[in-house]
């Protein structure tokens, strides 16, 4: 099958990394996947070969490793476009350790963006989050909306990177731009052949729920039920990852084909345009599953935003992009994916 062009996915083995490359392959294009494996597991490569049939080529590399990056476009000189994942994403650990996100997320993409103006790669798709906007004003929240002050190093960084990516546009930069905005990406591959992967307690609600319905944990913390919010618990805009992988191919298609006529910076929103809040989200889980979920409440946590969900008509329109998995069957493919992992481990 002739391919597409070749894609370097950074961050391969990771959670989204792994469904996008699965998603890319599957659209016809060859993945050359790059992961320092600090939060991953080589083991996603059997995952992604058993889904699609192909192994992509893959390096155990630091993005921050300027010669190894450097080898990497020497020897894929066919190397059209790159999707850039590979970050430290954990906001909590970011508070403790300032300098090595700025290091890691800053220097990673300062590193990929001159290696990809000495080689002539037609863009970029960048891993960015709707955490820029911190608590909107208006909601469902756009593109234009405000970026707001970053309530963590992590935010900080993403929006630095944002600004980086701007400013290289603005100074005649050779490659072309897409900054996806994610929402709250949860779920898995409908196969249960890949998914999120946390190393040690998780950090985000999903495989915390998960594991707690599976018996691993004792029981899930929700954080506040006395927002201004229905019920009184934070809402999110919950997007299935396949959806979100989906994004990221169409994007990429964008920018490499000149018929589409893409800006040389363009920004979307990727989410379904519907909040959720937690305690909901629990009681879907519940009902998709049949498995219960012990949880109880607990005290606010420093730094979450009460509610925020996207308006992702510019997605919709100008990509060509939907969101199609309903929130019930996300939820039965990350508990397939959970289960998997704890028969795998037996």
């Amino acid at each position: 099958m002739a391919t597409k062009g070749t894609i370097l996915v950074t961050g391969g083995t990771g959670y989204i990394g792994s469904h996008t490359t699965v998603e890319l392959i599957q659209a016809g294009y060859k993945v050359v996947s790059l992961d320092n494996l600090s939060n991953s597991s080589i083991n996603v490569l059997e995952g992604i070969e058993a889904i699609t049939g192909i192994r992509p080529t893959f390096y155990e590399v630091d993005c921050n490793d300027e010669q190894a990056i450097e080898a990497v476009f020497a020897k894929h000189p066919d190397i059209q476009g790159v999707i850039h994942f590979a970050a430290s994403k954990a906001v909590g650990e970011s508070v403790q350790k300032p300098l090595l996100y700025y290091r890691n997320n800053l220097l990673s993409l300062i590193v990929l963006l001159e290696a990809m103006q000495r080689h002539g790669t037609k863009g970029i798709v960048f891993s960015s989050s709707c955490t820029v906007y911190g608590q909107p004003e208006i909601l469902p929240v756009t593109e234009d909306a405000p970026i707001q002050v970053a309530l963590s190093p992590y935010g900080n960084t993403k929006q630095i990177n944002e600004e980086i990516l701007r400013d290289a546009v603005y100074a005649g930069a050779s490659y072309k731009v897409i900054r996806l905005r994610y929402f709250n990406p949860i779920g898995a591959h409908p196969s249960a052949l890949i998914g999120e992967l946390p190393l040690g307690a998780p950090q985000n609600l999903i495989p915390y729920l998960t594991q707690t319905a599976a018996g691993i944990r004792q029981e899930l913390s929700v954080f506040g039920d006395d927002y201004n919010t229905p019920d009184g618990s934070c809402i999110r805009d919950y997007i299935s990852v396949v959806d979100l992988a989906k994004a990221h191919v169409l994007a990429v298609e964008r920018i490499l084909d000149e018929a589409k006529g893409s800006e040389a910076l363009e920004t979307f929103n990727i989410g379904t345009g519907r909040g959720v809040s937690v305690l909901e989200l629990i009681r879907t889980f519940e009902a998709a599953t049949g498995v219960k979920v012990p949880y109880k409440i607990v005290g606010r946590r420093e730094g979450d935003i009460v509610q925020v969900w996207a308006n992702p008509e510019r997605a919709n329109k100008v990509l060509g992009w939907q969101a199609q998995e309903s929130l019930a069957d996300t939820l039965r493919s990350a508990w397939a994916w959970q289960v998997r992992l704890g028969e795998r481990e037996k």
